[in-house]
C-alpha cells in the first residue's frame, strides 16, 4: 500500500453510504452481500455498506508523476454481528510505477 497524492489537483475521491436495514437494497448492495457469501460462505444480508472510491489517483509524490493514475474502491459492509472489508482494483490492478515509490516493499490489499 502506498499514499496516494492529490496535491496536483489530478483524482478526487468520494464515498456512498447504503443504510439497507428494512428497506430495499440497489444492485450494488446486492452484489457485495453474493460477494461475501461466495468468499467466506455463509449467509450474509448487509444492514450496511459503503463504498470508497480513489478515482484516478496519483502516487506519491505527485509532482514526480501525474499520469500513472489508479482507480481503486474499499467496500466496507456488516449485518450488525460480522464485518467485511472488500478492496477493489480496476483490471490491471495497481498503474503506479512502483519503482518510483519511497517504499520498496509493494502490496496491494491490506494485512
Amino acid at each position: 500500500w502506498d499514499n496516494a497524492d492529490f496535491s496536483r489537483g489530478v483524482g478526487t475521491t468520494f464515498y456512498q453510504e447504503f443504510l439497507t436495514l428494512n428497506t430495499d437494497k440497489p444492485p450494488f448492495v446486492r452484489d457485495v452481500e453474493a460477494k461475501v457469501r461466495r468468499y467466506v460462505r455463509s449467509s450474509y444480508s448487509a444492514a450496511w455498506t459503503l463504498k470508497i472510491t480513489w478515482e484516478k489517483a496519483p502516487a506519491y509524490a505527485a509532482r514526480t508523476d501525474t499520469q500513472r493514475t489508479v482507480t481503486y474502491q474499499a467496500v466496507l459492509t456488516t449485518d450488525g454481528f460480522r464485518s467485511y472489508v472488500l478492496m477493489l482494483y480496476q483490471d490491471g490492478g495497481m498503474r503506479w510505477d512502483y519503482t518510483r515509490l519511497p517504499a520498496t516493499n509493494v502490496l496491494i490489499g491490506y494485512t
